[in-house]
């Protein structure tokens, strides 16, 4: 497959996004070392009822990176500037880093947000899984990309998609070195929101994994699920952490089915 996405546009502050489609508005937001064409396969399902709009990163696709070492909160506030452009709120969909952005723009914007779904997202790591990541991060160069196998590896151990793990490869080995630090920083520090901003999140929020997932567990979306008021966890049998790429079929049709229940029904 080529994975490939409408033209991006430039938007507050560097960062640049496709549009698709029209209605009421979503938003995708993809992970480390990736891009927006990571979406390729869930922006024509949702483009045919809504507006869909999927953000490179900073410093990540045709995005501008930070001048300064950004922290979660510096992502969250300039995606929310793309997001307070629209007319209305948005379903905010994110995977991996972009659950966790996803997450805290809904509970520090929720005027903005309709309704949020966190893709493989982390929460409450095992310590052994946060000193791994963290160590990781630590040992990223500045100025060029690491080998990206083993990180292949842990995306694609179960889910053999040559042609998404070969999108990713490519991806990876274009990121910008430094950005690319950045970013995995940030995720690395990350453990998830706080129980009480998860108890107070005041939308519907969907929090979908794999069952092959190893470090975005089932257990981890359940548990987040248990916190939000307007919670549910849905697991995608045989999936793994690049799931909206390997199994984008089942992925559409929980998105398609959360969006229409936060924007009360239109498509």
């Amino acid at each position: 497959m080529t994975w490939t996405i409408p033209p991006r546009s430039d938007g507050p502050s560097g960062l640049a996004f496709s549009r698709s489609g029209s209605g009421p508005a979503v938003v995708l937001i993809h992970g480390v070392g990736l891009r927006s064409e990571s979406w390729a396969r869930q922006i024509p399902a949702l483009a045919e009822h809504y507006e869909v709009s999927a953000v490179d990163l900073p410093g990540h696709g045709d995005s501008a990176p930070f001048d300064v070492s950004p922290s979660l909160a510096d992502y969250v506030d300039r995606i929310a500037d793309v997001i307070a452009g629209k007319d209305g709120p948005a379903v905010i969909v994110g995977h991996s880093l972009g659950a966790l952005i996803a997450l805290e723009i809904a509970i520090c914007y929720p005027d903005l947000c309709a309704g949020t779904a966190a893709l493989n997202a982390i929460f409450r790591r095992s310590k052994q899984a946060s000193d791994a990541v963290r160590a990781r991060a630590a040992t990223l160069p500045l100025d060029k990309i690491s080998d990206p196998e083993p990180t292949l590896e842990r995306w694609f151990s179960v889910d053999r998609n040559p042609d998404a793990r070969q999108a990713c490869r490519d991806w990876l080995l274009g990121a910008d070195p430094a950005a690319y630090k950045a970013a995995y920083t940030v995720f690395a520090v990350s453990d998830g929101p706080p129980d009480e901003a998860l108890r107070g999140l005041s939308c519907p929020a969907l929090f979908l994994t794999g069952s092959e997932e190893p470090n975005s567990t089932p257990a981890m979306s359940e548990a987040m699920a248990a916190l939000v008021p307007q919670g549910q966890s849905t697991v995608i049998p045989g999936a793994a952490h690049m799931m909206p790429m390997t199994h984008p079929g089942s992925v559409n049709t929980a998105l398609l089915d959360f969006v229409a229940i936060c924007h009360g029904g239109e498509a």
